[in-house]
């Protein structure tokens, strides 16, 4: 199992989450890559860091939303949002490559994440985008979504992600933020989930039902309140349960 982190959304003065402790503890960094949050200081920093530590990096794409965090929905047009992610990937991959390292995969960020869950064009356009950057990328999203169903139609390779402490609803989507109970704030009940998750392929919902989750990866986020004590939680409990945490994509060094 893989554990992946929103990593790199720090900008100029404003500071979010501790991107160097999480960084020891995940085996893959969604790096912000400008648009929804980010800035080149932060980028590079955290390209080397995660390259120093083995961490594979993700380009993390997302709305021109700098304002709203990239979490309210923009109607893009799809030929429009192609350029913006291909935009967001080169940019990112510079400072890879200095680094020593490159982009692996490529995930959506926030709302871009929620609306090509079922939104055709911009999950087109986002697949298209990674088609023409680089078929080898692999593509980080919800099982059964539209993202994923158009990524192998382009034999581009999906991975189906899963949320260490975000609620799910009884059709397998995501709980949206605004309601109550939406962010799981407990570290041990968290970690219990992950390893169900893990080992048995399944989460419970917000209503009880035990719904089916195959996942290759688990997000823990990084900016919410203790979230290096959350995740560290997760990665012991997935170690303690036998589970190998390793990542989707090999490492791969400049060139």
């Amino acid at each position: 199992m893989d554990l992946n982190s929103d990593l790199g959304e720090s900008f100029g003065r404003w500071r979010l989450g501790d991107d160097a402790a999480m960084l020891r503890v995940v085996t893959s960094a969604n790096v912000a890559c400008g648009f929804h949050a980010g800035d080149p200081s932060t980028l590079r920093r955290v390209c080397e860091q995660a390259a120093a530590g083995g961490v594979v990096v993700g380009a993390q794409v997302g709305y021109r939303d700098l304002a709203g965090f990239g979490r309210r929905f923009l109607d893009v047009e799809p030929a429009e949002l192609v350029d913006d992610v291909l935009y967001q990937i080169g940019a990112l991959e510079a400072f890879a490559r200095v680094a020593g390292t490159r982009v692996g995969y490529v995930k959506p960020h926030g709302a871009l994440y929620h609306a090509v869950v079922d939104h055709e064009a911009q999950a087109g356009a986002v697949v298209e985008a990674v088609r023409r950057y680089d078929a080898g990328l692999a593509v980080l999203g919800l099982p059964g979504s539209a993202l994923l169903r158009r990524a192998a139609e382009a034999r581009l390779r999906g991975v189906r992600e899963a949320f260490a402490d975000r609620a799910y609803t009884p059709a397998g989507t995501l709980v949206p933020r605004r309601q109550p109970g939406a962010v799981l704030v407990d570290p041990a009940r968290v970690a219990e989930r992950c390893v169900r998750l893990a080992t048995r392929g399944e989460v419970v919902a917000v209503d009880g039902t035990v719904i089916p989750v195959s996942a290759e990866s688990v997000c823990v986020h990084g900016d919410s309140p203790d979230a290096v004590r959350m995740a560290w939680a997760v990665r012991r409990a997935l170690d303690d349960a036998g589970v190998v945490v390793r990542p989707f994509v090999a490492g791969s060094e400049g060139e």
